[in-house]
């Protein structure tokens, strides 16, 4: 029977804001554990395992719907050991039944749905049911019943099923596993990109009138667009790989998935034009679309692409972070869905409430310039979302000033004006909920993208909220050589994944190459011992989860790119830096190895395997090292950051008393004058200590003329 949702269920002890949501359902939910899989057998029952998100609209709708519906929950007591899994949480549990459902289903999404044998093998799978068959869809109850009767009747026909989607699924990690074991020997250094192969595939996936690719709904393509910036400008297909990134930038700048008012972007657009967004407002795609701004300013020029970077920064540090006295740390995520208004007693909640506006809120907020606001951003007589109003960048300041008889100057004014009065009045309504878990990958993707906005946008505040960043993770997250995965309220559990150790140290290495502070570069260096000896798999690549964690079905190697990029590719990418500055060869090699194989498959599919193209492309560029020794370096260091060569391994020993004054790099280099050392593909130039002398030296280099 159905438990009173006023007694919580075994939920409330967990740490999970997206699990606490769950803790008064009438559900008896169990958390993911042994217990649960012992219950399962004891009672000879499947598991109904739920996955979900705190910030997920559908997980929300679902819940409402069936979760807390006494009699669904009767249903599900009575016949199932009920599980739920915050997937940000167990990325790892996600990823193997998100597996199941897509061979199931040929799609995917949240909340996932998955019934499970006591031994965790799947034989069903979907991902929302409705209360009531619709749209194609079987109401929830219907497969409950079903579901349960064939456990109990036809039990061999459920087992002959969880086998198949099992086999199935080890067969899949079997394939990758045999295509990293693959030696594809690499073309020679200053060859083509290898994106030059995916191009044409791009090219023709792309939709040229709004950016991006594919239709709705529509994603951000961050490791496609972080790829495309990668190329060189001397590359014979630069020009076509750039306007790709720049069309797919400018409908996201433009459209309803940038929040114009408060900064940021919202989670993806479910309209093919970039218009209408899902709401929640996800650290992991924020910090990616952070990087591809700061470069892309650095690479075009133009004010859009760092306003933007600047804003989102700003919404970052109002919104998502945590600070204490010398550290900080990033929240995951910001809801969808908030309440309609302050005084519902129903605490009625809709998607996109606290950034949609109608068109009385819209002109009693914007005052005598609401026509001018209007203009700008798209506000006419009927609004996207069921009448109400996204705002997007609907005309250029310079249409406005048009329009309105006004200079460009005085119209730019009075926006920015009418602008902060939206954001007032926005402000003063029901906040969408925030999931302050801290979560070390997705603050490795700030970390990393901080460090390159600082460097690419002139702005170092940006490298002291880095810095500040890193600190906490160190403190908190990090003993005994390990990562843990998440951490709220004081205590961090959950073993490192192979995503925290790799994103979390190419942030790392981002920042020293920014700050040059030595500690930052010997923790990355211990991320990367911790990889080799914990993730790495025998034939090549590496293990989404470490040896001595607990086993699911499978171990994956995640080699393709989604919502973050694919993290064996980011493991490759941090052993490739580790490589260059302890001149490691074979820790170079294998490196290599991890996506070497994956070269065919990236070219035929370039928007799944788009960070392994940028790494391929890196690793058939010439690359390059820059020592520079001695004290009193300030001039030189200077004309190295300011440098435009691609990927420069910058290090700088002060003498030989520093941390780092033992790496090869260093050897017989030490003089009592600062100097500097460029290496080229293992050939060096002479020591040069004139800030005139290196900067000649840098420029020969980003030219390729050496």
């Amino acid at each position: 029977m159905a438990r009173d949702s006023g007694t919580p269920n075994a939920l409330a002890d967990e740490l999970s804001p997206y699990l606490l949501q769950h803790a008064h359902n009438p559900v008896d939910w169990l958390p993911w554990g042994e217990a649960a899989f012992q219950l399962a057998v004891q009672l000879d029952r499947p598991i109904l395992l739920s996955i979900g998100y705190a910030s997920c609209h559908w997980c929300h709708v679902m819940a409402r719907e069936s979760f807390e519906d006494p009699a669904v929950a009767e249903l599900m007591n009575a016949g199932f050991v009920n599980v739920k899994v915050d997937r940000e949480e167990r990325p790892d549990v996600d990823a193997v039944y998100m597996k199941a459902v897509q061979a199931l289903t040929g799609s995917g999404g949240w909340p996932l749905t998955a019934v499970l044998t006591p031994d965790g093998r799947p034989f069903y799978c979907g991902t929302y049911f409705p209360p009531i068959a619709r749209h194609g869809l079987p109401a929830f109850t219907t497969v409950l019943k079903a579901l349960s009767d064939a456990w109990r009747e036809r039990r061999q026909e459920v087992e002959e099923s969880a086998d198949a989607v099992t086999g199935y699924l080890r067969e899949s990690e079997e394939s990758a596993r045999a295509r990293l074991a693959l030696r594809v020997v690499p073309t020679v250094p200053g060859a083509a990109s290898p994106l030059a192969g995916a191009l044409a595939r791009l090219e023709a996936d792309e939709d040229p009138r709004h950016g991006g690719f594919g239709g709705a709904p529509k994603f951000p393509p961050h490791a496609v667009i972080a790829a495309l910036l990668t190329v060189p400008d001397a590359a014979e297909e630069s020009a076509r790989a750039h306007d790709l990134a720049r069309r797919a930038l400018r409908g996201l700048l433009r459209g309803g998935v940038r929040d114009h008012l408060g900064g940021g972007f919202f989670r993806y657009s479910v309209d093919a034009g970039w218009r209408v967004p899902h709401f929640e407002k996800m650290l992991y795609d924020n910090a990616q679309l952070l990087n591809n701004l700061a470069v892309a300013h650095s690479r075009f020029g133009g004010v859009e692409y760092k306003q933007a970077a600047l804003e989102l920064c700003g919404w970052l540090e109002r919104e998502l972070t945590l600070k204490a006295a010398s550290s900080a740390a990033f929240l995951s995520s910001l809801d969808a869905d908030s309440a309609v208004n302050s005084t519902a007693e129903d605490g009625h909640h809709e998607e996109g409430a606290y950034y949609v506006w109608t068109n009385e809120e819209f002109e009693a907020a914007a005052g005598t310039d609401a026509q001018l606001l209007a203009k700008r951003y798209g506000v006419g007589a009927v609004g996207e979302l069921e009448g109400k109003h996204v705002l997007r960048l609907a005309a250029d300041v310079a249409d406005v000033a048009a329009a309105a008889g006004l200079t460009e100057p005085e119209a730019a004014a009075r926006l920015a004006v009418g602008a902060a009065r939206l954001l007032s009045a926005r402000s003063q309504r029901p906040r969408p909920a925030t999931d302050d878990k801290v979560l070390s990958s997705w603050n490795g993707l700030m970390l990393r993208a901080l460090a390159v906005a600082g460097s690419r946008l002139g702005a170092s505040e940006l490298h002291e909220l880095a810095l500040s960043n890193a600190r906490f993770l160190r403190a908190e997250l990090y003993s005994d050589g390990r990562l843990k995965h998440v951490w709220r309220e004081g205590v961090a559990r959950v073993e490192g994944l192979l995503e925290d150790y790799a994103f979390v140290g190419l942030g790392l290495i981002e920042l020293y190459r920014a700050t040059l502070e030595s500690w930052l570069l010997t923790w990355a260096f211990e991320l990367a011992d911790a990889i080799e000896t914990r993730f790495a798999a025998p034939d090549g690549g590496y293990f989404s989860t470490a040896a001595d964690s607990q086993a699911l079905i499978t171990r994956q190697i995640g080699i393709v790119d989604g919502a973050t990029p694919s993290e064996n590719t980011a493991a490759a990418e941090l052993l490739l830096w580790v490589s260059r500055y302890r001149s490691d060869p074979e820790l170079e090699s294998r490196a290599r190895a991890a996506v070497e194989g994956l070269r065919e498959p990236a070219a035929g599919a370039p928007q799944a395997f788009a960070s392994t193209i940028a790494l391929l492309g890196r690793l058939d560029r010439r690359r390059h090292e820059l020592v520079i020794v001695g004290p009193d370096a300030d001039d030189l260091l200077k004309v190295a950051k300011a440098s435009a060569v691609q990927d420069l391994a910058l290090l700088h020993v002060t003498g030989p008393d520093h941390e780092l004054a033992d790496l090869e790099l260093v050897r017989d280099r030490m003089r009592p004058k600062a100097t500097a050392y460029l290496c080229v593909s293992g050939a060096c130039r002479l020591p040069v200590d004139s800030a005139d002398e290196l900067r000649a030296q840098l420029a020969e280099a980003a030219s390729g003329v050496w």
